[in-house]
């Protein structure tokens, strides 16, 4: 970034606060006013990247605001990604920088070829930078389905159906366990 794009963006960031209104960085946090000084406001929810096929995309929805719910910052790219964007390069961006990875496990994205794969392969190889005892792949299945080998012999995947409610629960008992830990 050259000097005077930063200067530019200092510039509007400052002209945005003295109006009064907030300024919030993706994954970063909030710039707001306080009084006649500026605050930054660092954003410690835990990044959860939400991998799915695009037909199952109304019950990931749910997943993502109820995870939104409970304190988390989830990742959805029909949430996150703006009209424009090199929507690639902002998955893997979002995949590497996000705490927890979640594969959403269905009929439908076990048979289809396509992003939901080469998106888990993705978070494969980044999940070779993290600890070995550390939860980051936390896979889940949103119907009856099958889960692939390679997950199955790995990772413990947990189940949103019949009772979301009690998915979600051992879902965040795992990431908040981790955050502590």
């Amino acid at each position: 970034m050259t000097r005077a794009t930063m200067d530019e963006l200092a510039r509007i960031l400052r002209q945005c606060l003295s109006e009064g209104r907030r300024v919030e960085i993706d994954g970063l946090g909030t710039f707001r006013a306080d009084g006649g000084d500026f605050q930054f406001v660092p954003d410690s929810r835990r990044r959860v990247f939400l991998a799915y096929a695009v037909e199952d995309a109304s019950k990931v929805e749910l997943l993502y605001d109820a995870l939104a719910v409970r304190g988390f910052e989830p990742w959805m790219d029909r949430r996150k990604l703006l009209p424009g964007q090199n929507w690639p390069r902002a998955i893997e961006r979002a995949i590497r920088s996000c705490d927890f990875f979640v594969p959403c496990f269905s009929n439908l994205s076990g048979e289809k070829r396509g992003r939901f794969h080469a998106e888990l392969r993705y978070a494969l190889d980044c999940a070779l930078n993290q600890p070995l005892d550390g939860v980051y792949i936390v896979p889940v299945r949103l119907e009856e389905c099958p889960v692939p080998t390679q997950i199955q012999e790995q990772l413990q995947y947990v189940d949103l159906f019949p009772d979301l409610d009690a998915g979600l629960d051992r879902m965040t008992e795992s990431m908040l366990r981790r955050r502590s830990g």
